[in-house]
């Protein structure tokens, strides 16, 4: 079945708003959470986008808020809204999975930090959202428990690896969900999805608690309605408590990098996120990188040698227990040697050094997301630019650089391409987030 309109009820609402519907009492925080339980009842049969909902706790938890609220006690812009979170997250109480049979059975017994501070933000915690296999794949179709669906044609993928966060923003069963990205998998999903997804610069949001894919290149992202409502989320997550820089992206300096440099990328997808940067106060100009090959290298000597590292024992012990997908991925990675290693790591310095330079000159690069718009379940190959393209080198070819660097990036939507979203990606310097994300509001907003 398709659905070119997904319409639960956050879908057009944003936090922003919830947030001063609560504080003007003109709904509560047990109203907007069992709408969110009831939106995910009418949808998720078919979206796949949660592995558990928490409903007992959520409405306790929605309870304690709006009891707060009454007495005065105001813990920021989440308190009573509902939020959902990605399923390599831990949080006390509620199965983690980590989307793998391995774990089919774990139940958590604590809160990773960025779950603790959502609870101190006063956020209401719905549910787990679905994860490509141990976070290792940029489709989101590869899981135990089944694939997550995107809304606007269940036929095809989400991307992933937080494709259950992505289907269930762009759903609206939620208006704020967790994800994790180390090569793409917050901004992915967000442009399969037609939402948006922020990943901040590394170690900006803490990952303890997180199930590690590659530790040097993981991060803990937001996705939701507007860039204004990732900044939100992301502040909070972040342990922020000075007011915003008021940065309003009126003028901007933004370096467009020709997506093909990294990877072949469909002409009208090029198209269509270059179109997005036509804005009153952006000045864009053609910026160049010096050797792609560094990023590939970089990257994937990096985040083998990681991921093999976490599940050797898995792979000598139970294959049988991963998807095929996953446990090709993590055979191949097994195949990364030493000396490949220690090249990937002078690699990333190189890289790292690069993005600095470019960032001197620009405020912010710019490419779109990926390099196709969301592709049909289980296919692994397809045409990209004339050329036989690897779905996942599409998908993750224009986001895994800035992994690398560990500097901040959004993605937005752009436009549509046969009705699938399109994203552009912004990409900024650590510490000028605002910057950044007030940019994004003016042309994904």
């Amino acid at each position: 079945m398709t659905q070119h309109s997904p319409a639960g009820f956050f879908r057009d609402r944003t936090i922003t708003e919830l947030a001063d519907r609560l504080r003007a009492g003109e709904t509560s925080a047990v109203e907007l959470t069992r709408a969110a339980l009831r939106t995910i009842d009418e949808l998720d049969g078919e979206l796949n986008a949660f592995t558990a909902v928490d409903r007992e706790g959520a409405v306790q938890a929605a309870e304690k808020a709006d009891a707060e609220l009454a007495e005065g006690l105001d813990r920021g812009p989440l308190h009573g809204i509902p939020v959902a979170v990605k399923d390599i997250i831990e949080v006390a109480g509620l199965p983690t999975a980590m989307g793998s049979a391995h774990f089919a059975e774990h139940v958590s017994t604590s809160d990773a930090e960025c779950v603790r501070r959502l609870r101190t933000g006063g956020a209401v915690l719905v549910g787990k959202t679905t994860t490509h296999e141990f976070a290792f794949g940029p489709t989101g179709d590869s899981a135990h428990r089944g694939p997550s669906r995107n809304p606007h044609d269940t036929t095809r993928i989400t991307g992933g690896s937080s494709g259950g966060s992505g289907a269930a923003v762009a759903a609206g069963m939620v208006p704020l969900a967790l994800g994790t990205d180390t090569g793409g998998s917050v901004r992915i999903p967000a442009a399969l999805c037609g939402v948006v997804g922020f990943k901040p610069a590394y170690g900006a949001i803490s990952t303890d608690g997180v199930f590690p894919l590659a530790q040097s290149l993981d991060h803990v992202g937001v996705l939701a309605r507007t860039p204004q409502d990732c900044r939100t989320g992301y502040r909070v997550l972040a342990g922020l408590r000075s007011t915003p820089s008021g940065e309003s992206g009126e003028t901007a300096s933004i370096g467009w990098l020709d997506p093909g440099a990294l990877h072949p990328t469909d002409p009208e997808i090029t198209r269509i996120a270059r179109a997005a940067l036509d804005v009153d106060g952006l000045a864009v100009r053609e910026v160049g990188i010096r050797d792609p090959d560094v990023v590939h290298r970089g990257f994937l000597g990096i985040q083998f040698s990681e991921a093999y590292a976490n599940h050797a024992e898995r792979v000598a012990e139970h294959p049988e227990l991963f998807t095929d997908d996953v446990l090709d991925r993590l055979r191949q990675a097994a195949r990364t040697a030493g000396w490949q290693h220690v090249r990937a790591l002078a690699a990333r310095e190189e890289w790292r050094r690069e993005v600095h330079e470019l960032l001197s000159e620009v405020d912010l690069l710019a490419t779109p997301t990926t390099c196709v718009v969301a592709t049909e379940l289980g296919r692994r190959e397809i045409p990209v630019d004339g050329t036989a393209a690897d779905v996942r080198g599409a998908l993750i070819g224009l986001t895994k650089p800035w992994n690398l660097a560990g500097v901040p990036a959004v993605s937005v939507p752009a436009g549509v391409l046969g009705g699938l979203p399109v994203g552009l990606q912004l990409v900024g310097r650590p510490g000028r987030e605002d910057v950044l994300l007030a940019v994004a509001a003016r042309i994904g907003g």
